[in-house]
């Protein structure tokens, strides 16, 4: 498994352009969300100890990102758990409507819209064109910046930065 530091880094290296950055703040939540909507859709139902509990695929889905981001680094997965578990819950609210699925489906293409618009400004590809890890590590990103702009994780920012730097020459290099 790549290191949080590797994993932030090669993603960070293609997201520079600070329009590109407040493309993703507003598209990957929007994207995230629309994705626990429609894993919401669905409900199961499992008996333990006599006791009956409710899940659907989304809180599946997010235990296990979760995890993945706690083994990557604990302080961001701190603040990722709150995102998420507010996640769950509006997407929950909207998977109970009528029409949640095409609610769900807008949403998705609005975000992955405004995700690409960012991309044009950054004049580089999105990061989950190399990496489909990037697509896991977007929102733990953003968490990410949040820290750096509280001034939260200074040895985190200093560590990917020159790191994101050196691998966007290399992109560079090797597009020329």
């Amino acid at each position: 498994m790549k290191s949080v530091e590797v994993q932030l880094s090669n993603y960070k290296s293609v997201h520079f352009n600070k329009t590109n950055i407040k493309t993703h703040f507003v598209g990957i939540p929007l994207i995230v969300w629309a994705i626990t909507v429609l894993l919401s859709l669905n409900t199961f139902n499992i008996e333990i100890a006599g006791t009956m509990l409710t899940y659907t695929p989304a809180m599946v889905f997010f235990a296990l990102s979760l995890l993945y981001y706690f083994k990557l680094h604990v302080k961001l997965g701190l603040g990722m758990l709150f995102y998420v578990v507010a996640n769950v819950y509006l997407a929950s609210l909207v998977s109970a409507m009528e029409y949640a699925l095409w609610i769900a489906i807008a949403t998705f293409i609005v975000g992955w819209v405004i995700q690409f618009i960012g991309h044009i400004y950054e004049k580089a590809k999105p990061a989950f064109m190399d990496d489909i890890m990037g697509l896991v590590i977007g929102p733990l990103f953003l968490m990410a910046e949040v820290y750096f702009a509280c001034g939260l994780e200074k040895q985190l920012h200093k560590d990917i930065t020159p790191m994101a730097i050196e691998k966007r020459r290399l992109l560079e290099r090797n597009k020329a």
